[in-house]
């Protein structure tokens, strides 16, 4: 079985070896510094939470509270990161049982109860906030994709590859609090505007401040709002 830390080489393209020059160093060493503080005060604030919702979720549906999935995270100059994202489960434990990887639909019948709240109000995220303290993924980018999604996805939607070239995916981000989970690959090809839209905030200093703080308020109010998929 593959470790939590394991990782794997691939070969890139030379679009995506230079996609993040125009990131300036005082942006990538800030917003890492960021990210560490905001995980911290985040597990902390939300710490009461975590119990109640894992003794929900476990009460609703037989099965672990919290699960993992890998995931594909930064593309590098010389590999692409796999890691494995952490959750709390708001689907049946077997809900993938012979299909396979597939797009969650509205009103997906694999969704519980209590997976449908914790969705709504962006619950089941929380543990992803130690991905981000081991360097696994950011507060806020790309949303992070699975290896079976990322391959099919990569042949049908252009640039999909670049998304994270340079960049931790998110807990949160742009994608996710504009149009939520997706469901086709018309989705996808709104994704990667969105996701480029954001990498382009990251050229200059304040663009990113402005942009990652803007997110992090509107992802805030999805949580309170219950507006979440």
């Amino acid at each position: 079985m593959m470790s939590d830390r394991k990782r794997t080489a691939v070969a890139l393209t030379t679009e995506q070896l230079s996609a993040v020059d125009y990131i300036p160093r005082s942006v990538v060493v800030t917003k890492r510094a960021m990210d560490i503080v905001v995980a911290l005060i985040g597990l902390v604030v939300t710490a009461p939470l975590w119990p109640l919702v894992a003794l929900a979720i476990r009460l609703d549906s037989p099965g672990p509270a919290i699960y993992r999935q890998m995931r594909v995270g930064r593309i590098l100059g010389d590999r692409t990161e796999l890691f494995m994202i952490l959750k709390f489960r708001s689907m049946r434990a077997d809900a993938e049982r012979g299909t396979g990887a597939v797009w969650a639909q509205k009103d997906d019948p694999r969704v519980t109860r209590v997976g449908a709240f914790i969705r709504k109000t962006r619950l089941d995220e929380l543990p992803q906030l130690l991905n981000v303290l081991r360097g696994d993924m950011s507060v806020v980018g790309p949303r992070p994709e699975r290896p079976a999604m990322y391959r099919r996805l990569e042949l049908a939607v252009p640039f999909f590859a670049d998304r994270t070239a340079g960049l931790r995916p998110g807990v949160t981000g742009l994608t996710q609090v504009v149009q939520g989970y997706d469901n086709s690959v018309e989705d996808v090809r709104r994704k990667v505007g969105f996701d480029a839209a954001y990498a382009m905030r990251l050229s200059t200093f304040g663009g990113w401040l402005a942009s990652d703080m803007s997110i992090m308020l509107r992802t805030l109010n999805v949580m309170v709002s219950g507006r979440g998929q």
